[in-house]
């Protein structure tokens, strides 16, 4: 059975009702799950990570947001931001790279990877352009996160209204300073970022802080950052339709900068970091907010896997079969089983003990995105960890791949045969595998999400936290991709391994959701309040530079954004 054909069908995502369809709901189960994805009618080949940003929003409690007595309501909305308002006017002009989507504006904010809640406000990310903020009951647009002139945009072709900024999608919300952390690469010099969600940024240049390809995400202790290079490599040639000539690093540098250092100085100072070698590749990274025993950090490995790699027309899989059209821009799976390692910094020696690591090569092969407690007292002391695993799928591995990684993998790891998904609880911190459930061989499990128990019940904790903070109590809330219908499945998080008690699905016909990427859970969602916000129309200082007709559309753009208007519908190119 393969993966499911029906994950980018570009159909256009719909709202939809779920009920529940076996199990029992937990009524102790509240809040909103929300996830961010590609709108598959804009991603185009050649990859799916650079369609314009989506956003889905999944109601725990039944009856709400419309939904009637006994449904679940599943909304989403495409993200009305000036780069997708421009696209949908004039889609003509927009070409889409293994850069992102670049046109004569300059390059499109996709803001399509990462929801990240801050208190109240919600905001979405991506790696190539600034956070945005949204509504978090409509999911309208509502402002990107600094004015152009306060980052360091990467221009090299001309974005006179676009810029591409080098960030992240995973910047962290400081809950001390009650401040985001973001970071802006240029030219490979990394800077950190700090917002108060107010303000203009604040940024310092890293001393000797390179960044040899990436830097996907940034994770935090009480007191420092930790910032590591990350295994998505993008070669000059690639822009221009040729070839990948070299594999992602096998390794790369980790810095570590503490906090106060940045602060006691003014923005603009070079701040000194810490810096270590961490192989094999990363990608997602985790440290325990409470650093008093040690700095200790959870990295995921992409060991041998491939984001910036992608299935095209004429490549062959791993056992030498076409690929299906229908996966073309399937990004590459891991050719090596999955690895966690548990990392402890030591500033002052510069030394680094590794604490644990999980590695099952007959068990854990594709190992996606993970569910944890992001609660202050849960990141502090962390109990278990969950993950979805997609399982070894050769059909997700070209040649191409294994010819560029051939020294570097094991082919008697493989197994025999194509194996199911999973989704494993490990505990923490000896990364021990406690349970794992396995889905069907023709499932896509997504992102999935922790879900405390009893969220405000204990005085004086976060708002986030449960009233046994660590990931261990309180549920796992899976969505599942399958052709023949979506379903959400939830299951006791102390208890993976007996399957989900839980199951919504569309009622009728299968309902159909594609591609999406990481998620995040909020205990209530509010409308937005009143908010010092950048308008798109504060930015159009350099719209002489356009001509004369895609100068009118920008200021038709600017006009319907000040104004409330709703965006047109998106045009495929």
């Amino acid at each position: 059975m393969p993966l499911p054909r029906s994950v980018f069908n570009q159909s256009t995502p719909q709202d939809h009702d779920l009920t529940l369809q076996s199990g029992t709901w937990p009524q102790d189960m509240t809040g909103e799950l929300i996830l961010s994805a590609p709108h598959p009618s804009t991603f185009d080949n050649p990859h799916p990570f650079f369609g314009d940003g989506m956003t889905y929003r999944l109601s725990l409690e039944s009856g709400t947001h419309g939904a009637l007595e006994d449904s679940f309501a599943w909304r989403q909305r495409m993200i009305d931001s000036p780069s997708a308002r421009l696209r949908a006017l004039r889609p003509d002009v927009f070409t889409a790279t293994h850069m992102g989507v670049q046109s004569p504006f300059g390059m499109s904010n996709a803001a399509n990877t990462a929801p990240l809640p801050w208190g109240d406000r919600l905001f979405t990310t991506w790696d190539v352009g600034r956070p945005v903020e949204i509504d978090p009951v409509t999911l309208a647009f509502l402002g990107e996160v600094g004015h152009r002139s306060e980052w360091k945009d990467f221009e090299i072709f001309s974005q006179p209204l676009l810029p591409l900024v080098m960030s992240t999608a995973h910047p962290v919300i400081d809950p001390d300073r009650d401040v985001l952390w973001t970071v802006n690469i240029f030219w490979g010099e990394l800077f950190v970022v700090r917002w108060d969600g107010q303000n203009p940024l604040q940024m310092w240049p890293i001393s000797g802080g390179l960044i040899p390809q990436s830097v996907h995400t940034i994770t935090q202790t009480r007191d420092w950052l930790i910032i590591g290079d990350c295994a998505f490599k993008v070669e000059p040639q690639v822009l221009t339709g040729g070839d990948r000539l070299e594999p992602a690093n096998a390794s790369g540098p980790v810095y570590l900068i503490r906090k106060d250092a940045l602060e006691a100085v003014p923005p603009g100072t070079p701040v000194e970091a810490k810096v270590f070698e961490i192989a094999p590749e990363i990608n997602h990274y985790y440290a325990m907010y409470d650093d008093s025993d040690g700095i200790q950090v959870l990295f995921e490995h992409t060991q041998n896997a491939d984001l910036a790699m992608t299935q095209g027309v004429g490549d062959i899989d791993a056992l030498g079969r076409p690929v299906d059209p229908a996966l073309c821009g399937l990004f590459g799976f891991p050719m090596s089983p999955d690895r966690n390692t548990l990392i402890e910094f030591n500033p002052e020696t510069g030394k680094v003990h590794e604490r644990a690591e999980q590695r099952e090569p007959s068990l854990l092969w594709s190992r996606q995105l993970n569910a944890m407690d992001w609660s202050t007292e849960g990141r502090s002391k962390p109990t278990v960890h969950h993950q979805v695993h997609f399982g070894w799928r050769p059909e997700a591995v070209t040649q191409k791949m294994l010819a560029l990684y051939a020294d570097r993998i094991d082919r008697s790891e493989w197994p025999a045969e194509e194996t199911p998904p999973l989704l494993t609880t490990t505990s923490l911190p000896d990364l021990q595998l406690m349970t794992h459930h396995e889905f069907a061989l023709d499932d896509m499990p997504t992102s999935p999400i922790f879900v405390p128990r009893d969220p405000g019940s204990v005085p004086g904790r976060s708002r986030y936290a449960g009233s046994d903070p660590g990931g261990h109590d309180g549920y796992v809330v899976v969505p599942v991709i399958n052709d023949k219908g979506f379903r959400v499945e939830v299951f006791d998080a102390s208890a993976v391994g007996s399957g989900p008690i839980a199951t919504l699905a569309g009622s009728g016909a299968g309902v159909e959701v594609p591609f999406v990427l990481h998620s995040a859970w909020m205990p209530r969602v509010v409308a937005s309040q009143d908010q010092p916000r950048l308008k798109f129309s504060d930015e159009l200082d350099r719209i002489d530079q356009l001509p004369d007709d895609l100068a009118a559309v920008a200021q038709q753009v600017a006009r319907d954004l000040d104004e409330g208007v709703e965006m047109a519908a998106p045009a495929k190119n």
